[in-house]
């Protein structure tokens, strides 16, 4: 029969384990196993990747794992076979106690779509537990008056195990006196009872031994068994009697240790010690032992542990009371536990992101996150927010799950992270509440391009800019991050002329700096259009331009160029005509001049710089023209030369002149005459000064070469005296160069006492002029011939002679000073070709040349305006030829005479023929012309 039953129960299990599995896809996101007990680590569940929809190798890809709260894990996904495993052993007792049937949940969460699926696992009780008693041995007191059909109470025996596997009777070990029955609990337990069959007699029999036995239902069937002693006692005819059969009683969970539950009381009419009652606990559980503590003097119950509604909140009690003489009667004492709301809501972020790109569609999901109240009732329910001013929301998921997501497009440049806190607040008096945070970046996207702070610049140059100076500087600003703000510049391209821009501007591309690549002209251009181009290093990159303007500046670069009087293009100088009947005011002539520059450095004035007679005519300052302040007389000389100026108003201002020669006369033929006599005293005077010039040179000369003869002999006396003591003294080998005097200190001492020779030619004598020491390393240096700083220095200018030559006995070019001026220049000869540079003679000793030097010079000195010192309508022969200067460079004085008005020049055919050298005051005319007119 017994195994029968046994049959039943295992099929009844079978079946149920069918309908539950049934039932798993009756409900969206549930799913239910069972697992017996006491298995081994590793034990299969359950098909998790099955009942997922998913293939085995999908778990660990798309991270489906057993979201964990902080408890110990009894299961594990076995990511390999897509199974639901065990992680340890499994006790049903220890985890639901007395509790029939014994559920587990859990979540499973699949990170990659962020769903939550709720996991039931029933945890099927095995046979592992046999029927206990608390008690070693029972002992009964009886009293020999007892009638038959007398109860009392035996101990219970405690069985963990469930359904079948628990406490299924009892059994008492067979005697003619006692008997076991049963008497049902309201919670559906049974008490053993042993029930007095016969009349006892201490005389026959003074205790009695029996065996109680607690069997369960599993197979196999265990047992567990107490003896019972049961002491027949003398008379004791009353038993206590307790107020109340049941006690009940409702504490809170918050209730302090030591405080009063409440007091049983039991009552025994009988006197002396069968009168006394003495309160115990029956059949107690240990948890309850540990926190309620019975006083057996006055049956006063106490608490002296903590309550946990969330653990226990409901205890059932057994209270005995016994008198002196052995007999005792129980109570049952029920105690509810009341919940408080002493449990604050927790929050667990199961999933977050940290980071989130802005522009991210609304909706996208930051973290997902369980909330719990362990309280029960209003103070369990929990609700959960965020601040309203933050561009988030919670939605509810599943069960207490809830996801943050995002209300609205982010912008990083407003917000670059967010720290949201997270409140829940269950529905307690007083409510109670936690926080979380979450902090999140805001991650940045190329959505914003350079930005310049004005729509357009301005720049200003002045020109003649050096090449490759700072022009202007240009900044544009991203408000993105990183590569996405890090700013470029460029320009855009164009051409300026026909040329591309590049070739005039270039453009920092870090800094935004430009710089000129040219030196700007004022007069070719005045400004230039740019565009300049900044772009981020975003991808893609975005990009503005701006316009820039670039004005050049004019500055006072340009002198005046006189265009009237031109020079004639066969290199004669002209003349203007003054009658000597003009009046005065008369109009000579015009100075025309312009200046390329602009504004005030274009306004010309003119102003007489010089003239052969003071006074006697005067220039416009605005106009340029020449006229005439007093009447002419016939004291004034028939050749007038003027200087006139023409000066701009720029800083600093510049300026040009120009030589004009006004001829006092009537007509041509009149200027002719004139002009022979002064001829014979321009030589006279030109002679001269040549033969004191070749004098000096000469002496100077010779005593230098002396010098040099004498120190090299007494430089190589010493020399070979030094090298005879050398020889004899071979300790002197080592010591420094420095201390012996060779070829080297000959060198530097001649160049110490170089010295050079001027004829100032205003003064009519010689001077010697001594320059500073110089420490070349040849011994006659280039810088020894350019460097040199004479003692007395001319006013205007002198010939400096002497002066060595830096090509080794060659003859130096010229300097670059050497031309004459606009009145002086030459015109073309037999020998000469009229240009600008003129042919020099390699003849040192041309007497042709010497000749044409002393005309020129009388000639100049008959005009009363010149002297041999450089300045303007002068032979200036220090200032015009180089240091080896001789009577050849002087070039050839027969010039034409130009005829203001007119295309014809006088010309000198016989002296051409003749190859004679010609002569003139200041080139305006020529001997052999003057004769063949006469």
């Amino acid at each position: 029969m017994a195994n029968r039953l046994q049959r039943l129960d295992r099929s009844g299990l079978v079946l149920l384990c069918i309908f539950l599995g049934t039932l798993r896809g009756f409900r969206a996101g549930q799913i239910r196993y069972s697992v017996p007990e006491e298995t081994e680590k590793g034990y299969f569940v359950g098909n998790i990747s099955k009942d997922l929809g998913l293939e085995p190798r999908e778990l660990a890809k798309r991270g489906v794992r057993i979201v964990s709260r902080g408890k110990t894990q009894l299961f594990a996904v076995n990511l390999r076979s897509g199974s639901l495993i065990t992680a340890g052993r499994i006790d049903r007792e220890e985890l639901c106690e007395t509790v029939s049937s014994c559920f587990l949940n859990m979540e499973l969460l699949v990170e990659d779509t962020l769903k939550i699926y709720g996991v039931e696992v029933e945890i099927i009780d095995i046979n592992d537990n046999a029927p206990s008693f608390q008690e070693d041995e029972v002992e009964i007191k009886v009293s020999e008056h007892a009638i038959p059909g007398a109860r009392f109470a035996l101990p219970n025996a405690r069985d963990p195990d469930v359904g079948v596997n628990s406490l299924q009777s009892y059994q008492l070990s067979p005697n003619s006196y006692f008997s076991l029955q049963l008497r049902g609990r309201m919670d559906g337990a049974k008490n053993p009872e042993l029930v007095l069959e016969g009349s006892l007699d201490r005389e026959k029999e003074a205790a009695h031994l029996l065996l109680l036995t607690a069997l369960d239902g599993g197979d196999p069937i265990r047992k567990g068994s107490v003896p019972i002693r049961v002491v027949v006692l003398d008379v004791n005819d009353h038993i206590p009697v307790f107020t109340q059969s049941v006690y009940r009683v409702s504490v809170p969970e918050n209730i302090s240790s030591g405080t009063r539950v409440l007091v049983v009381n039991a009552t025994d009419p009988d006197e002396g010690i069968n009168g006394e009652v003495m309160y115990s606990f029956r059949n107690m559980e240990s948890k309850a032992s540990e926190i309620f503590q019975l006083d057996s003097q006055t049956g006063e119950v106490l608490v002296r542990g903590s309550l946990d509604f969330e653990k226990y909140g409901f205890y059932e009690m057994e209270i005995q009371g016994q008198d002196g003489g052995g007999l005792f009667t129980t109570a049952m004492m029920l105690i509810t536990v009341v919940d408080v709301n002493d449990n604050a809501p927790e929050i667990t972020i199961t999933s977050s992101i940290n980071s989130i790109l802005e522009n991210s569609p609304p909706g996208t999901v930051i973290a997902l996150l369980n909330v719990q109240d362990q309280d029960s009732g209003e103070n369990g329910q929990v609700s959960c927010f965020i601040p309203n001013h933050l561009p988030f929301k919670l939605e509810k998921t599943y069960g207490n799950y809830y996801k943050l997501i995002t209300s609205r497009v982010l912008d990083r440049e407003l917000v670059q992270s967010y720290n949201i806190t997270l409140t829940a607040t269950d529905q307690g008096s007083p409510p109670l509440s936690s926080e979380t945070h979450i902090w999140l970046n805001v991650a940045d996207d190329n959505d914003n391009p350079p930005v310049f702070p004005h729509s357009s610049y301005f720049a200003y140059i002045p020109e003649n800019n050096p090449r490759g100076a700072s022009i202007f500087s240009v900044t544009a600003l991203d408000p993105d991050s990183k590569q996405n703000a890090l700013v470029t510049y460029s320009l855009t391209d164009d051409t300026v002329q026909g040329v591309p821009l590049s070739s005039y501007v270039s453009i920092n591309s870090n800094t935004g700096v430009l710089y000129a690549l040219q030196s700007f002209d004022y007069e070719q251009f005045r400004d230039l259009q740019l565009r300049v181009i900044a772009r981020d290093s975003g991808d893609p990159p975005l990009s503005s331009n701006v316009s820039l303007s670039l004005f050049v500046l004019d500055q006072n670069d340009n002198a005046p160029e006189i265009l009237y009087p031109a020079l004639p293009t066969d290199g004669s100088t002209g003349v203007e005509l003054a009658p000597r009947s003009a009046e005065p005011g008369y109009l000579v002539t015009k100075v025309v001049a312009v200046d390329k520059d602009s504004g005030q450095n274009a306004w010309l004035s003119y102003r007489l710089l010089k003239a052969s007679e003071p006074g006697l005519f005067a220039v416009g300052e605005h106009t340029g023209e020449v006229r005439t302040v007093r009447a002419l007389l016939d004291r004034d000389a028939l050749k007038q030369s003027l200087v006139v100026a023409v000066q701009d108003h720029g800083q600093p201002p510049l300026s040009a002149t120009v030589t004009l020669t006004v001829a006092v006369a009537d007509s041509i033929p009149e200027v002719l005459a004139d002009l022979v006599s002064l001829e014979s005293l321009a030589n006279s005077e030109t002679s001269d000064l040549t033969l004191y010039l070749v004098v000096a040179v000469a002496a100077v000369s010779c005593i230098f070469l002396v010098f040099v003869v004498v120190l090299l002999a007494l430089r190589l006396w010493r020399w070979h005296k030094s090298r005879l003591l050398q020889a004899f003294e071979g300790g002197l080998a080592g010591m420094p160069t420095s201390h012996f005097v060779g070829v080297d200190g000959v060198q530097a001492f001649l160049q110490t006492y170089s010295h050079e020779v001027s004829l100032i030619a205003d003064s009519q004598k010689s001077h010697v002029i001594f320059p500073q020491p110089n420490y070349g390393d040849t011994l006659i240096s280039q810088e020894s011939c350019e460097k040199s700083e004479p003692l007395l220095i001319a006013e205007d200018s002198a010939i400096i002679l002497g002066k060595c030559d830096p090509t080794s006995n060659q003859q130096a070019p010229p300097n670059t000073d050497w031309r004459f001026s606009q009145a002086q220049r030459p015109g073309t000869s037999g020998s000469q070709n009229g240009d600008d540079t003129g042919t020099w003679p390699n003849n040192q000793f041309d007497t042709e040349m010497l000749q044409a030097m002393i005309l020129a010079s009388a000639s100049e000195a008959a005009d009363g305006s010149s002297t041999l010192g450089g300045g303007a309508g002068t032979m200036g022969l220090s200032a015009r030829y180089g240091p080896q200067f001789t009577l050849q460079h002087v070039p050839d004085y027969r010039q034409n005479v130009y005829i203001p008005g007119s295309n014809a020049t006088l010309t000198n055919a016989a002296g051409k023929r003749d190859g004679k050298a010609p002569a003139g005051g200041n080139g305006n005319k020529k001997k052999s012309g003057k004769k063949e007119k006469k």
